[in-house]
């Protein structure tokens, strides 16, 4: 039933205290409030970049852009050093901005929920770009597009 509802893919990204990049693909992305900007994300408790999230005091989100699904991919893997071979720029809090994301959102770590085997990360938002570029879709264990926009009321 889940895999019924389309998700943006992210790459969710911060730095280890010894500066190391360290990332990770995320589809539990959602906005929380708008004044203040918060979002939120969640990671498993058993997940082995969890420490190092908890530790930060900034993280990025990284919403992909159609052409970005194979770094979907890397990022979703146990892969020892995901940033290997990837360019990056750091953001201004320091966590990694990938190029050609569909869009940044720079986020203060704000507060933690732990509920189920899941921490629910809230980020205050401190700074975001956007393209106008076609984001990535996750829906029914495929990558896709977003297709067609249908006619709506400001159309007609």
């Amino acid at each position: 039933a889940f895999g019924m509802f389309p998700t943006g893919v992210t790459i969710v990204t911060t730095c280890s205290p010894e500066g190391r990049p360290i990332g990770l693909t995320c589809n539990s992305f959602s906005s929380v409030s708008l004044k203040p900007p918060l979002i939120l994300w969640s990671l498993s408790l058993y997940s082995p970049n969890l420490p190092v999230f908890l530790q930060s005091s900034c993280f990025a989100v990284n919403v992909l852009a159609c052409h970005q699904f194979e770094l979907s991919r890397r990022f979703a893997t146990r892969m020892a050093d995901r940033f290997a071979g990837i360019h990056w720029i750091p953001g201004e809090g320091g966590a990694p901005l990938i190029p050609d994301a569909a869009a940044h959102i720079e986020c203060r770590n704000e507060t933690r929920h732990y509920s189920g085997d899941h921490v629910i990360m809230i980020g205050q938002v401190t700074n975001y770009v956007y393209r106008d570029v076609e984001p990535l879709v996750f829906a029914r264990g495929l990558y896709r597009s977003l297709g067609d926009c249908l006619p709506n009321d400001r159309e007609t």
